[in-house]
């Protein structure tokens, strides 16, 4: 039994560059028949344009397990920490709801 369960494990390596993370503020998702891309973006107050950060292209069964997957984490940490609240005003705000910089 033992010999079973060191053969279904997977070593995963995390670098230590991608170990920091990236920060993202706006998830861009399109498809087509073959695979799913999301591209994560950080969006600055008062700037009007913005760079995707990362691009992650997966199959449909992988998108369709992350989403599952991604329900079930926001289930338990809204159960551990209370609702998540979102603003369903805009799709994403471009302002942020603070003062436009002058100079």
């Amino acid at each position: 039994m033992e010999e079973q369960q060191n053969e279904n494990q997977l070593n995963i390596e995390l670098a230590e560059e991608i170990a920091e993370g990236i920060f993202s503020n706006l998830a861009i998702i399109t498809h087509s028949n073959t695979e799913f891309v999301l591209d994560f973006i950080r969006v600055m107050p008062g700037i009007p344009k913005a760079k995707v950060k990362s691009r992650i292209i997966l199959t449909p069964e992988h998108a369709k397990r992350l989403m599952h997957a991604m329900q079930d984490n926001i289930e338990k940490f809204e159960a551990a920490h209370g609702r998540i609240k979102t603003q369903d005003e805009t799709p994403f705000p471009m302002g942020f709801g603070g003062p436009t910089a002058q100079a």
